[in-house]
């Protein structure tokens, strides 16, 4: 008889949302993998994997981690586009999952910073326009 082997689990969302949350303060500090790593007496391949949410984070990593990374617990939790005072049954939209994906990337990140660095409103119009002409229309 033939045994069968254990599906492969994906990760939750919520192990996911934790983990793009972890990257992008990561980034924010322009800290890399291994230092986080260094600081959690850990490798960078097992950041990289909660990063990713491969593997699910303890409370009490969690906890560490928080300190590394020089925020609290509930940092990880907040959704960047939800205002803190909404209902935590609302469900987030599409659009807010690309947008923290998006703040999660080098790029993303990169480019928010030098962004919010503008001070004219109309040189940050004519950024947008520009950025989506160059993008096209959807």
């Amino acid at each position: 008889m033939l045994q069968k082997l254990p599906a492969t689990k994906l990760p939750s969302p919520t192990d996911r949302h934790v983990g793009r949350r972890v990257r992008m303060r990561r980034k924010m500090l322009a800290m890399s993998q291994t230092k986080v790593a260094d600081a959690l007496g850990l490798t960078f391949q097992q950041v990289q994997k909660y990063e990713k949410g491969t593997n699910r984070i303890s409370a009490s990593r969690l906890q560490q981690i928080a300190r590394a990374l020089q925020v609290s617990i509930s940092f990880f939790f907040e959704d960047p586009l939800k205002p803190s005072g909404s209902s935590t049954d609302e469900r987030r939209s599409p659009s807010s999952d690309y947008a923290s994906q998006f703040l999660t990337t080098t790029e993303g990140l990169a480019l928010t910073k030098a962004f919010m660095r503008i001070k004219e409103p109309a040189v940050r119009r004519s950024i947008v326009r520009l950025v989506e002409t160059i993008a096209g229309e959807d």
